[in-house]
């Protein structure tokens, strides 16, 4: 799945949420997720979920007007993001496991992926590669990804894995294949819904 770069933000004059807090709506633009929209105007990613009531993420729309309070204007931004690079889908596949779903019999803390045709995994950012375990508990051969800004990334149940503990890994690498791949988004070491922050 291509990431595509961003225009310019589209801003709106509607009426808050609540008469108390002062702000603007952002309309979603072709390829923006909500992690994008929340470096745009440094506002954190939950307090956006939070006032905006977002329950679903899948559902962020292109055209979708977005409350961004305080009044916050966007970060000058051009064609790329020089200080944050986007997330990418680490495989071309079918989500059969939701985050937060239960998934033998254990809360899912990110999503499933069943591959297309290939079984290519890869990097879904750039990073730094902190762990790599052979048969880590029921995850079997599992990778995490340091991308060095807090956020972390993690790659399990993969058949075969191509990078080592301490590798320098760019976004869209090959790290490693998988039948079926569990891949989690982690800040700190909080596991986050990972539909926030891939494209649609």
């Amino acid at each position: 799945m291509n990431l595509i770069g961003c225009a310019s933000t589209s801003l709106v004059s509607l009426p808050p949420p609540s008469a108390s807090i002062p702000g603007i709506y952002h309309r979603v633009e072709k390829g923006q997720t909500l992690w994008r929209i929340s470096k745009i105007y440094d506002v954190d990613l939950n307090e956006l979920v939070n006032i905006n009531h977002i329950s679903d993420a899948t559902n962020i729309e292109t055209g979708q007007l977005i409350f961004i309070p305080s009044r916050l204007k966007p970060k000058a931004i051009a064609n790329k993001y020089p200080l944050y690079e986007d997330f990418m889908w680490p495989m071309r596949g079918k989500v059969i496991s939701t985050f937060g779903q239960i998934f033998n019999n254990m809360i899912n803390k990110g999503i499933n992926i069943q591959p297309y045709r290939t079984q290519d995994v890869v990097a879904a950012r750039s990073g730094r590669v902190v762990f790599y375990s052979p048969d880590f508990k029921s995850f079997g051969k599992t990778i995490i990804i340091d991308h060095g800004d807090g956020f972390s990334t993690v790659y399990a149940r993969n058949a075969q894995v191509f990078i080592k503990t301490g590798d320098i890994v760019g976004k869209g690498i090959l790290i490693a294949k998988a039948g079926c791949l569990h891949f989690q988004i982690r800040k700190g070491y909080l596991p986050q819904n990972p539909y926030f922050y891939l494209p649609r």
